[in-house]
Parts: structure tokens; sequence; C-alpha cells
């Protein structure tokens, strides 16, 4: 029997509480105990938010999930990510007041600071991948990064890349995040393209990403929120100023 709307919600509440605290997931037994389900529904309904794309599970897990076994009950990569959290490495780091994140793109680490503000500023951390130049920023609520801060010496300005358009987001939730990056200038960015044969997707400055993340997963902790049809989706892209057929406008 499919779990119930309320139990899938408790699931994703706790969930996203104990990620939202640690900056790790709860194995499965541990949020059952949070919730008072039974480890069957809990599998249950981690698979239900996979497919309702509440959360990215790992393949081998949701196998296991959808016939509900027990093989990864105690493994806490089962989810390897709840937007904006990452579970896995996947290029960025997130450090709070307390409380170090792993963000799964340039997307989520800008807008981890708005979803826990508690933790705000933090301190994301990366690499450029187009020269494997470290690159840091503080990122608050308040204001994106002030210029002065983002400049490097030379006054090259940070950029982000999203390679996928929105259209094929979920073709591979893991690629796509894998491949929302930030780099030293376009200029990486363009050398990165070249070296990796792909083709451009959207370059967009830190001061769009910071207004791009900032609103995103509003609400994503409390309980009842729901994910932007895609209509609402387009109109927030355009208010943040995202233009043209790689955002569906």
């Amino acid at each position: 029997m499919p779990p119930t709307a309320d139990k899938i919600e408790d699931t994703r509440v706790a969930l996203y509480a104990a990620l939202a605290a640690t900056g790790r997931a709860p194995s499965i037994p541990a949020l059952a105990g949070a919730t008072g389900l039974t480890l069957a529904d809990t599998r249950a309904s981690l698979a239900a938010l996979h497919a309702s794309r509440d959360v990215a599970l790992s393949p081998s897990a949701l196998s296991a999930m959808r016939a509900n076994v027990p093989d990864h009950d105690t493994d806490e990569a089962a989810v390897l990510m709840a937007h904006p959290f990452a579970t896995v490495p996947l290029g960025f780091s997130v450090m709070g007041r307390d409380t170090l994140y792993w963000g799964g793109c340039a997307w989520d680490a800008f807008a981890l600071p708005h979803l826990c503000a508690q933790q705000a500023p933090v301190l994301v951390a990366t690499r450029c991948p187009g020269c494997q130049s470290p690159l840091a920023f503080e990122v608050g609520t308040e204001a994106p990064p002030a210029p002065q801060a983002v400049a490097s010496a030379k006054g090259e300005v940070p950029v982000a890349h999203f390679l996928v358009p929105m259209s094929r987001v979920w073709d591979d939730v893991v690629h796509t995040c894998s491949h929302q990056s930030l780099f030293c200038n376009e200029r990486c960015v363009d050398a990165w393209l070249a070296s990796t044969g792909n083709e451009k997707g959207y370059v967009m400055g830190l001061d769009t990403l910071w207004h791009f993340a900032r609103g995103w997963y509003a609400g994503r902790l409390e309980r009842g929120y729901r994910r932007r049809e895609p209509a609402e989706a387009k109109d927030y892209f355009r208010s943040v100023g995202l233009q043209g057929a790689f955002w569906g406008l």
C-alpha cells in the first residue's frame, strides 16, 4: 500500500530538518525514528519523494526502496541530493557559522544561506573548472557579494556557467548539478568548453546568481511546501533577469 501524503510530508520535513541542522542525511532508521513511521513507510516515502523530484536517491537505494528491502537502511548516501543540500561532494563546500554543508552546485551553494539564515553569512568554496584555481566567496542574505570582494587582483570578475538547459535538468540531475559551476572569468569558461567539447550554456554574473538563488527554495524547510509549476518557475526566472530559450523563456 502506498504511503499517505501525510507520511510522505513527514519524511520530507524530517529529512530537510536534519540536513539543515547537521549538513548530513539521516539513515533510514533515524528518519523513521524522527517521524514515528515504520521502516517500510519511510522507504516508500523516500521513493515517492524521488518520483516527485523533491529528493534524488542513488540508483541502488531507489531499487532497494521500491522492493522494500533494507539493503540501504543505514546508508547515508542513499539520498544524494535534497536541493539545495547534497550528501556527497559535488564541487562546493559551504561553511556556515557552525555547520559545514555540501552544495550541489553554484545555484544551491548560493541558496543555502537564504534557506539556513541562522548560518549566514557562509563561505562558499570551489575550484574553477577551467584552470583549477581556488575560488571562495562570502555569501550573505542582505546583498550579493560586493564586486571588490569577488574581483581578482587582475580585475577579473568570476562568473557562473550552467551547462544543461532547464528542459533537460532532470535527465541526469547529478550531471546537471555537477555542471553548474563558478569560473574565474568567461575566458576560463571558454577554455573549459574547448577542452571538454561541450557547447556553451548560460553565463551569469555573481550578482544575478545571488538574486536567482535567494528566493528559489523559500519555504522548503516548512510543512506544506510545494514545488513551483513550470509557469511559476518561468515567472521566477524572468523576475531575476534570466532570459532566453535556455530557461524555456
